[in-house]
């Protein structure tokens, strides 16, 4: 076993925050690379040591490999945790953090290959017994196999990218006539996002579930699972809001799924935290979809019902520790929902919305927990992900759980750019979401009813601005509203309070 002294963060934003409050409890250093945009980021002043590693674009910055391990070996670091994104599943980083004897927390670089490529991975799951999507075991050549495939298996069907994932590369078929332009628009796209055009064909399954579940397996062979977290909540295959347990598994369904997940982990050698996704139809027939072989967006709503630190977890098992869980230890404990906050404007079709933020109230109280890195007069940059926080609640059962995020969100303010904050709210109060009744097509289906009160909202918001400007107004000839608004100094003579400042 090696004890792990300092950590580079190989990330920026709130997960890398997160990866170095755990850090911090450990007694682990903590060192923070940013490129020019991120020269005020909360994750450069919250680290022990912080390094510029280039100007703003990411291929110069947070995926440059070699300036990473430069900073790295200058700076003494033990390891190096890549977060989600950027480098996480970057097989080649791996690779050369083991060359230059720096610990990669993550599974190993052969894992990342295979799990890595969709078609390696259906491969994996077949030998492992796990069941698959129907579809193709192998890349399509061009339209004309597709087209062969179709005969077999029929329409609809998903063409999508080998390599990759964040739904880049994907294009849904409904159609013959759509085959030609769908399969050269998804090689285009893959090849754009990945350097690599190839494409498999999967039967689409027309109301599924998007359903993950969390494992841990450390370089022992033990290998557990932390139960299920629900995705169906998405726009344009990205997640927007995530709960567990999920309001569709049965107590039967989920120790299936979750064995499957474990099975599928050991098929292929897995070591560190990780991600088993599977889509469910509404037959409750499950089936892989593919593996993250890093921390997801959505830990924190795992580590909320089951008390575990997925962070500290991965750093045990990178230094070499025995898992100090076994699967009868855990259990799932009341019920938790995650919203992402987007700094976008919906009304504008999610348009990214960088800028300055003037003001912002994160929510407090039991059971409420945010995880971010913005703060007051910080500049959102129009360079990454336009994420502001992960807004997670805790309650004792869904009911109370909903009803927590509901007040958070209201209490969530922030000024100075668009935010999802208000989308989300309407979710909340969605009588299908919070029947439990819904897919991965929840947001199309109620594409009517969480628009149509945007301009009710932006009215609701102009009458509380316009009651407050006609106070001012009724009051700004009084001595109330001198007394009221007096410079602070000025009070604090009055009241004697200025020498004991």
């Amino acid at each position: 076993m090696t004890k792990i002294k300092k950590i580079l963060i190989a990330n920026r934003g709130e997960i890398a925050i997160r990866i170095m409050r755990t850090c911090r409890e450990m007694n682990i250093k903590t060192v923070a690379v940013y490129s020019e945009a991120d020269r005020t980021s909360l994750h450069v002043r919250y680290a022990h040591e912080a390094y510029y590693i280039g100007l703003a674009p990411s291929n110069v910055s947070y995926l440059n490999i070699e300036k990473i391990l430069e900073v790295a070996k200058n700076c003494g670091a033990d390891a190096i945790h890549p977060g989600y994104g950027f480098l996480s599943e970057n097989a080649t980083f791996a690779r050369r953090c083991n060359e230059e004897g720096i610990i990669f927390i993550g599974p190993s670089p052969e894992v990342i290959v295979e799990m890595g490529d969709k078609i390696m991975a259906r491969e994996a799951m077949i030998r492992a017994g796990i069941p698959i999507v129907p579809g193709t075991n192998k890349s399509v050549k061009d339209e004309s196999e597709v087209l062969e495939i179709i005969d077999k298996i029929g329409l609809p069907v998903m063409i999508k990218a080998a390599a990759g994932g964040g739904g880049k590369g994907m294009r849904l078929v409904k159609n013959v006539s759509e085959v030609i332009s769908a399969v050269r628009a998804a090689r285009s796209e893959a090849l754009a996002a990945f350097g690599d055009d190839s494409v498999y064909i999967e039967k689409y399954i027309t109301s599924p579930h998007h359903i993950e579940y969390q494992i841990l397996a450390d370089q022992h062979g033990h290998v557990i699972h932390l139960f299920e977290r629900e995705c169906s909540i998405q726009r344009r295959h990205q997640k927007m809001i995530e709960e567990t347990p999920s309001p569709l598994l049965t107590p039967e369904l989920r120790k299936q799924m979750g064995q499957s997940a474990v099975d599928a982990a050991k098929a292929v050698n897995y070591t560190g935290a990780g991600t088993i996704e599977f889509l469910v139809d509404n037959n409750l027939n499950y089936y892989f979809l593919e593996m993250n072989t890093r921390l997801q967006v959505e830990h924190p709503i795992t580590e909320r019902v089951t008390g575990v630190d997925l962070v500290k977890q991965q750093i045990k098992i990178a230094e070499g520790y025995v898992l100090e869980y076994k699967q009868e230890d855990l259990s799932q404990r009341g019920h938790s929902i995650e919203c992402r906050i987007y700094a976008e404007d919906p009304d504008n079709n999610f348009m990214p919305s960088p800028g300055k933020i003037y003001k912002i109230s994160e929510p407090l109280g039991l059971g409420v927990r945010t995880d971010g890195y913005v703060y007051e007069g910080y500049e959102i940059p129009l360079f990454y992900d336009p994420m502001i926080s992960k807004l997670i609640v805790w309650g004792k059962n869904r009911e109370e759980s909903i009803n927590r995020m509901r007040r958070a969100l209201y209490e969530y303010k922030i000024t100075g750019v668009k935010t999802s904050i208000k989308y989300l709210e309407r979710i909340m109060n969605n009588h299908n979401f919070i029947e439990g009744n819904y897919d991965t097509h929840f947001v199309e289906k109620n594409q009517e009813q969480l628009m149509k009160s945007s301009n009710c909202d932006d009215c609701n918001d102009m009458v509380v601005i316009a009651a407050f400007i006609d106070y001012l107004n009724k009051i700004s000839s009084t001595q109330e509203l001198k007394n009221e608004f007096a410079p602070p100094q000025s009070r604090w003579k009055k009241n004697h309070f200025t020498n004991n400042f």
